[in-house]
C-alpha cells in the first residue's frame, strides 16, 4: 500500500498530457462542446486527487514522492506537496476543470478546436508539474514547458501578425528568464549541494552567507520577474491577450504569470530576511504596481484592462513578499487566492461579452444586465472582490495589506501609500469592467444580444461565488487553504484569523481611503483616461516598442555577423578552421614551456625504412610541384602509402591494410569529385594567398609534430595495456589483443567507422554512375 500513494500521485500529474493527446481524436468524433466535457474530467480528478491531501496539510504535514533518474548525480523525478504546492495545484486543476468546459462553447465550430484543447491542457500539465516539482531540474523542465504552451496558445490565431508577434515575444522574454532561472539553480546546487527544494531549507544560514548569495539571488529574480512581468518586463503579458479569452482567463488567473509569484514564496524561507531581499523586490514590485494600473487606465478594452490590472497585482504580491514580515507573506497568499478568484471570473466573464454582445469596448457597451444578467452578477460579485468591498475575500486580502504595511517608519508611509494608490485605481478597474458595460441605456443601434450559454456561464459564477463564500466562512478557507499556504511561505506555522467583519483600526480607514478614491476615479473614469494617456504619451516609446528595437537590433547585428563570418568561401571556412587548429596546438605548448626536446636521428635504423621516409619527402615536393590538381591529388597519396608499408616494417599490418585501404579511397573520391566540379586545371592563387596557406599548413604540421614528440617523450603508463592483456581472453575469448579491443572494447566505435566506410563507398559508387550515365548520354 505504501507504493500506491506515489505511484497514483505520479499518475495524476500524467493527466492532463493524456487529456491533451485524446484532444483533437475526441473532437473530431463527438465534437467540441461534448469533448470538452469529457475532457474537463482530466483536471477534475486531478483536483479530487489533491482535494484529499487538504486534512493532512492542514495539520501541517507534507507529501513526498518521486522516483530517482540519475542517482549518482542526485537527479530525480520528485514531488512535495505542502500548504503552498497545494493551493496552487488546487487552483490550476479546479480553474483548469471550468476552463476547459468553457473553451469548448467558447470556441464552438473553430476548425482547430481540437488542437486549442490540446494545448490548454498541456498547459495545466506543465503548470501542475512546476508548482509540485520537488527537484530543480524537474521545476526546471515544467518552467520552460510553461513557456513553449504559453507561445503555442498565444499564437493560436497564426495567421494574424499581432498574434505571431506577442507569442514570440512572450517566448524569447520568459525563455530569457528560463536560462537565468537555470544558473540560478546550478548556484544553487554549488552552494548548498543539494537539488531538492524539501532539503534546501535546511541550508538557508549557509546560502544566505555565501559569497554567492547576490549573484544567485539576482539569476533566480531574473527568472522569476520575466515570468511574473515585473517592469521591466510587464509588457509581454498585455500582449498576451492576442490569445483567446479562455488562455487568458487561465493564464492570468491560475498559472503561468503567477508561477513567478510562486517561486519567490517556495524561496522565501531560504532566501529571505536579507537585504537584497528586501530592496529588490517591494522596489520592482511596487513600481510594477504603479505601472500596471496607470497603463490600465488608458484601456477601453476589457481584456486589455484586466491584464494591466494584473501586472498591477503581480507587482503587489512581489511586494508583500518581499516586506519581510509575517502579516506581509499572509497578506500575499491571502490576495493571490483572492485574484485567482476574481480575475478568473471578470476574464470569462469579459469573454461571455465578447461572444454574445460582439464587442469589449467598455465605451461602445452599456445596459448589457438587460439581457445577460446571469454575466452581470458574475461579474459584478468579481468586480466587488477585486474593489476589496466588505462581504467578499478581496476585503479581507486588502485589510491584511494594510495591517501589514502600515507603520510609523518612511519606508512602511512610502509603501503603504503606493498600496492604496494601487488599490484604489485597481478597484475603478474592476468596476470599469464589471459594472460599467451592464448598467446605462441599452444601445438600441447595437445588434441584439442574449445571455451566453451555460458553458460559459460555469466558470465565471462558480468563481464569484467562491471569492465571497471564502469571506463567509473564513473558518474553512483558513484552515484548509490560506494558513497552510502562509506557513509554507513563512516557514514556519503561521495562523490567519481575519473575518469578513469589519474592525475600526487603521487598515479599515485605509479601506475606506481605498474605496473613495477608487469611487472617485470611476466617476471621472473618462477624464482620467484621457488625461493619464497624454501623459504617458508624453513620456515617449515605452519597453513594448523597446522591445522591438532590440529584436531588430539583434538581427541586424546577426546579418553583419554572418557577412563577416560566412562570407560564403569556403577556402576562408578552411583557413580559420585549420588557423583555429594551429593555435590549439602550439599555443599551449610555447605558453607553458611544454616543449619537446628534440629528437636524436636513430643510429639502427634499417635501410627499407629510411628509402620510404625519402619516398614520402619526395610525394610531398611532388604535391607542391604538380601543375593540376589531379597530379596533386595522386602524389598526395604517395604519404599514405609510405606511412602504411612502416607500419606494415613495424609489426602491425592490419593497421597498414587500413591505412592501404584509406589511402586508396581518399584518392578515388577527391579526383571523382574533382572531375565533377567546374575547376581550373592548375592553381591560380596570388602569391599572398599561396603564402598564407603555406604558413597555415606549416603550422598545422609544426603543431601536431611537437605535439606527438612529447607525448612520446612522456613516461609510457602500461595502465591500459596491463588491462587488455589481462582481460582480452577472459572477457572477450580472444588471443589477438588488437582485434579484441577494435571488436569488442570499442565495438560501438568500429561500427562507427565502418558505418562511415561504407557511406564512402556508397558515394563513389553513385558519382561512378552519375558520369556513365552522362557518358552514355
Amino acid at each position: 500500500m505504501a507504493a500506491i500513494g506515489p505511484a497514483l500521485t505520479f499518475c495524476v500529474l500524467l493527466l492532463p498530457f493524456m487529456g491533451a493527446l485524446m484532444a483533437p481524436w475526441l473532437v473530431s468524433r463527438i465534437g467540441g462542446a461534448r469533448a470538452a466535457w469529457l475532457l474537463a474530467l482530466f483536471p477534475a480528478l486531478a483536483f479530487l486527487h489533491f482535494c484529499g491531501f487538504l486534512p493532512e496539510i492542514a495539520r501541517g504535514e507534507v507529501r513526498t514522492g518521486g522516483y530517482a533518474w540519475v542517482p549518482s548525480l542526485n537527479l530525480s523525478f520528485s514531488w512535495f506537496v505542502d500548504g503552498l504546492s497545494l493551493a496552487f495545484a488546487l487552483l490550476i486543476t479546479g480553474i483548469g476543470t471550468l476552463i476547459v468546459i468553457y473553451s469548448g462553447a467558447y470556441m464552438k465550430g473553430h476548425p482547430h478546436q481540437g488542437r486549442f484543447l490540446s494545448f490548454i491542457l498541456l498547459f495545466m500539465g506543465a503548470m501542475l508539474g512546476l508548482v509540485v516539482s520537488d527537484s530543480f531540474l524537474m521545476l526546471f523542465v515544467y518552467w520552460e514547458l510553461t513557456s513553449i504552451a504559453s507561445f503555442l496558445l498565444i499564437g493560436f490565431d497564426h495567421e494574424r501578425e499581432a498574434a505571431r508577434r506577442a507569442a514570440l515575444q512572450a517566448l524569447i522574454v520568459t525563455g530569457a528568464g528560463g536560462l537565468s532561472l537555470l544558473a540560478g539553480l546550478v548556484f544553487l546546487w554549488n552552494i548548498t549541494g543539494v537539488t531538492q527544494f524539501s532539503l534546501l531549507v535546511h541550508m538557508a544560514d549557509g546560502l544566505r552567507e555565501s559569497p554567492f548569495y547576490l549573484a544567485t539571488l539576482l539569476l533566480v529574480l531574473g527568472g522569476a520577474f520575466t515570468k511574473s512581468a515585473q517592469f521591466p518586463f510587464h509588457f509581454w503579458l498585455p500582449n498576451a491577450m492576442e490569445a483567446p479569452t479562455p488562455v487568458s482567463a487561465y493564464l492570468h488567473s491560475a498559472t503561468m504569470v503567477k508561477a513567478g509569484v510562486y517561486l519567490l514564496m517556495r524561496l522565501q524561507p531560504v532566501m529571505g530576511d536579507t537585504p537584497a531581499w528586501e530592496i529588490l523586490l517591494p522596489f520592482f514590485g511596487g513600481i510594477t504596481l504603479l505601472v500596471g494600473v496607470l497603463l490600465g487606465l488608458r484601456q477601453t478594452d476589457m481584456k486589455l484592462i484586466l491584464a494591466y490590472s494584473t501586472v498591477a497585482s503581480l507587482g503587489l504580491l512581489v511586494m508583500l513578499t518581499g516586506f519581510g514580515s509575517s502579516h506581509a507573506l499572509e497578506a500575499a497568499v491571502l490576495y493571490l487566492l483572492a485574484h485567482s478568484f476574481f480575475k478568473g471570473a471578470l476574464f470569462m466573464a469579459a469573454g461571455a461579452v465578447d461572444h454574445e454582445a460582439g464587442s469589449r469596448d467598455i465605451t461602445r457597451l452599456s445596459g448589457l444586465r438587460h439581457t445577460m444578467p446571469l454575466t452581470f452578477a458574475a461579474a459584478l460579485l468579481a468586480a466587488l472582490s477585486m474593489g476589496g468591498l466588505p462581504l467578499f475575500f478581496g476585503f479581507l486580502a486588502k485589510e491584511e495589506i494594510y495591517a501589514a504595511l502600515a507603520a510609523g517608519n518612511p519606508r512602511a508611509v512610502f509603501f503603504t501609500a503606493l498600496a492604496v494608490i494601487g488599490n484604489a485605481l485597481m478597484f475603478a478597474l474592476a468596476f470599469a469592467t464589471g459594472l460599467k458595460p451592464f448598467i446605462g441605456a441599452r444601445n438600441r443601434t447595437a445588434a441584439p444580444v442574449h445571455e451566453a450559454p451555460p458553458a460559459l456561464l460555469l466558470g465565471p459564477l462558480l468563481l464569484a461565488f467562491l471569492g465571497l463564500a471564502c469571506a463567509l466562512f473564513p473558518g474553512l478557507s483558513h484552515t484548509y487553504l490560506s494558513s497552510p499556504m502562509a506557513s509554507a511561505v513563512a516557514g514556519q506555522a503561521v495562523t490567519i484569523d481575519i473575518t469578513a467583519i469589519p474592525h475600526f483600526r487603521t487598515p479599515l480607514a485605509l479601506s475606506l481611503l481605498t474605496i473613495a478614491l477608487g469611487v472617485l476615479v470611476y466617476w471621472q473614469l473618462d477624464r482620467v483616461r484621457d488625461v493619464t494617456t497624454r501623459a504617458l504619451d508624453a513620456l515617449g516609446e515605452g519597453p513594448d516598442r523597446g522591445f522591438d528595437h532590440f529584436v531588430s537590433g539583434l538581427v541586424r547585428a546577426a546579418v553583419l555577423v554572418t557577412r563577416v563570418v560566412q562570407p560564403g568561401r569556403l577556402h576562408i571556412y578552411v583557413a580559420v578552421t585549420f588557423v583555429m587548429l594551429a593555435l590549439t596546438l602550439l599555443v599551449p605548448l610555447f605558453a607553458f614551456g611544454e616543449l619537446p626536446a628534440m629528437p636524436v636521428w636513430p643510429k639502427d635504423m634499417l635501410i627499407e625504412e629510411a628509402a620510404f621516409l625519402v619516398i614520402a619527402l619526395i610525394g610531398i615536393f611532388a604535391v607542391l610541384r604538380a601543375r593540376n590538381r589531379l597530379t596533386a591529388i595522386v602524389s598526395l597519396g604517395i604519404q599514405g602509402f609510405a606511412v602504411a608499408v612502416i607500419f606494415l616494417l613495424f609489426g602491425a599490418p592490419d593497421l597498414s591494410f587500413t591505412q592501404f585501404m584509406v589511402e586508396t579511397l581518399s584518392v578515388v573520391i577527391l579526383a571523382l569529385v574533382m572531375t565533377k566540379l567546374q575547376l581550373t586545371l592548375s592553381d591560380h592563387r596570388p602569391m599572398r594567398e599561396a603564402l598564407l596557406d603555406a604558413t597555415i599548413a606549416t603550422a598545422c604540421g609544426l603543431g601536431f609534430t611537437l605535439l606527438l614528440l612529447k607525448a612520446l617523450q612522456m613516461p609510457f603508463d602500461r595502465v591500459l595495456t596491463d588491462f587488455f592483456n589481462t582481460y582480452s581472453k577472459a572477457i572477450a575469448h580472444g588471443a589477438n589483443v588488437v582485434n579484441v579491443i577494435i571488436v569488442d572494447f570499442r565495438g560501438t566505435d568500429t561500427l562507427g567507422e565502418i558505418a562511415v566506410v561504407m557511406i564512402t563507398g556508397l558515394a563513389v559508387l553513385a558519382l561512378i554512375r552519375v558520369r556513365a550515365g552522362r557518358r552514355a548520354t
